[in-house]
Protein backbone atom coordinates (compact mmCIF):
# COMPACT_ATOMS: atom_id res chain seq x y z
CA UNK A 1 0.00 0.00 0.00
CA UNK A 2 1.12 3.77 -0.47
CA UNK A 3 1.90 5.70 2.09
CA UNK A 4 2.30 8.55 0.60
CA UNK A 5 4.22 10.26 -2.83
CA UNK A 6 6.64 12.95 -2.63
CA UNK A 7 8.21 15.42 -5.84
CA UNK A 8 11.14 17.74 -4.49
CA UNK A 9 14.17 19.03 -5.34
CA UNK A 10 17.47 18.84 -4.77
CA UNK A 11 17.54 21.90 -2.15
CA UNK A 12 14.43 19.87 -0.83
CA UNK A 13 11.40 22.10 -1.73
CA UNK A 14 8.57 19.96 -2.11
CA UNK A 15 6.63 20.71 -5.44
CA UNK A 16 3.60 17.99 -4.45
CA UNK A 17 2.80 16.06 -1.69
CA UNK A 18 -0.07 13.13 -1.33
CA UNK A 19 -0.33 11.43 1.47
CA UNK A 20 -2.79 8.18 1.95
CA UNK A 21 -2.72 7.80 4.93
CA UNK A 22 -3.39 10.73 7.98
CA UNK A 23 -1.18 12.88 9.22
CA UNK A 24 -0.32 16.26 11.48
CA UNK A 25 0.80 19.43 9.59
CA UNK A 26 4.13 18.73 11.45
CA UNK A 27 4.48 14.94 11.18
CA UNK A 28 3.99 15.81 7.03
CA UNK A 29 7.01 18.29 7.22
CA UNK A 30 9.20 16.38 9.19
CA UNK A 31 8.48 13.53 6.66
CA UNK A 32 9.57 15.56 3.60
CA UNK A 33 12.57 16.52 5.46
CA UNK A 34 13.52 13.25 6.58
CA UNK A 35 12.96 11.50 3.08
CA UNK A 36 14.50 14.54 1.16
CA UNK A 37 17.72 13.94 3.53
CA UNK A 38 17.41 10.34 2.72
CA UNK A 39 17.35 10.48 -0.93
CA UNK A 40 19.18 13.07 -1.93
CA UNK A 41 22.77 11.98 0.29
CA UNK A 42 22.61 8.64 -1.20
CA UNK A 43 25.23 7.62 -4.11
CA UNK A 44 23.86 6.92 -7.10
CA UNK A 45 25.86 3.50 -7.70
CA UNK A 46 23.09 2.61 -4.82
CA UNK A 47 19.44 0.98 -5.77
CA UNK A 48 16.60 3.14 -5.41
CA UNK A 49 15.06 1.58 -2.29
CA UNK A 50 15.49 2.66 1.05
CA UNK A 51 14.44 1.94 4.03
CA UNK A 52 12.16 4.34 6.50
CA UNK A 53 11.05 3.86 9.25
CA UNK A 54 8.41 0.32 9.54
CA UNK A 55 8.33 1.11 5.48
CA UNK A 56 10.56 1.36 2.58
CA UNK A 57 10.59 4.85 -0.09
CA UNK A 58 11.39 3.81 -3.35
CA UNK A 59 12.33 7.09 -5.64
CA UNK A 60 13.77 7.84 -8.72
CA UNK A 61 15.97 11.13 -9.90
CA UNK A 62 14.58 12.77 -13.25
CA UNK A 63 16.94 16.21 -13.97
CA UNK A 64 16.70 18.21 -11.01
CA UNK A 65 13.30 16.58 -9.30
CA UNK A 66 13.31 13.15 -7.10
CA UNK A 67 9.95 10.99 -6.92
CA UNK A 68 9.75 9.72 -3.87
CA UNK A 69 6.73 6.42 -2.62
CA UNK A 70 6.74 5.21 0.30
CA UNK A 71 5.04 1.99 0.67
CA UNK A 72 5.13 -0.88 2.62
CA UNK A 73 7.91 -3.38 3.14
CA UNK A 74 6.34 -6.57 1.61
CA UNK A 75 5.54 -4.38 -1.60
CA UNK A 76 7.56 -5.32 -5.19
CA UNK A 77 9.85 -2.22 -5.37
CA UNK A 78 9.99 -2.89 -9.01
CA UNK A 79 6.33 -2.43 -10.01
CA UNK A 80 6.66 1.00 -8.15
CA UNK A 81 9.42 1.87 -9.71
CA UNK A 82 8.01 1.45 -13.49
CA UNK A 83 4.77 3.39 -11.83
CA UNK A 84 7.35 6.34 -10.80
CA UNK A 85 8.34 6.11 -14.47
CA UNK A 86 5.02 5.96 -15.82
CA UNK A 87 3.82 8.48 -14.19
CA UNK A 88 6.79 11.01 -15.03
CA UNK A 89 5.99 10.02 -18.90
CA UNK A 90 2.61 11.00 -18.62
CA UNK A 91 3.61 14.25 -17.37
CA UNK A 92 6.05 14.49 -20.28
CA UNK A 93 3.39 13.68 -22.47
CA UNK A 94 0.91 16.51 -20.99
CA UNK A 95 3.55 19.23 -20.67
CA UNK A 96 6.12 18.03 -23.73
CA UNK A 97 9.03 18.06 -21.91
CA UNK A 98 8.25 19.05 -18.35
CA UNK A 99 10.64 20.71 -15.85
CA UNK A 100 10.19 22.15 -12.07
CA UNK A 101 9.15 25.25 -13.38
CA UNK A 102 6.03 23.41 -15.00
CA UNK A 103 5.33 21.82 -12.00
CA UNK A 104 5.28 25.18 -10.08
CA UNK A 105 3.08 27.31 -12.25
CA UNK A 106 0.67 24.34 -12.78
CA UNK A 107 0.07 22.40 -9.65
CA UNK A 108 -3.06 22.34 -10.33
CA UNK A 109 -2.83 20.19 -13.63
CA UNK A 110 -0.27 18.30 -11.70
CA UNK A 111 -2.45 17.76 -8.45
CA UNK A 112 -5.56 16.41 -11.19
CA UNK A 113 -3.18 14.67 -12.99
CA UNK A 114 -1.93 12.72 -9.80
CA UNK A 115 -5.41 12.17 -8.87
CA UNK A 116 -6.33 10.85 -12.41
CA UNK A 117 -3.41 8.50 -12.50
CA UNK A 118 -3.67 6.15 -9.17
CA UNK A 119 0.20 5.79 -8.93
Amino acid sequence: MIRFILLQNRQGKTRLAKYYIPLEESEKHKVEYEVHRLVVNRDPKFTNFVEFRTHKVIYRRYAGLFFSMCVDMTDNELAYLECIHLFVEILDHFFSNVCELDLVFNFHKVGNIALIYPV
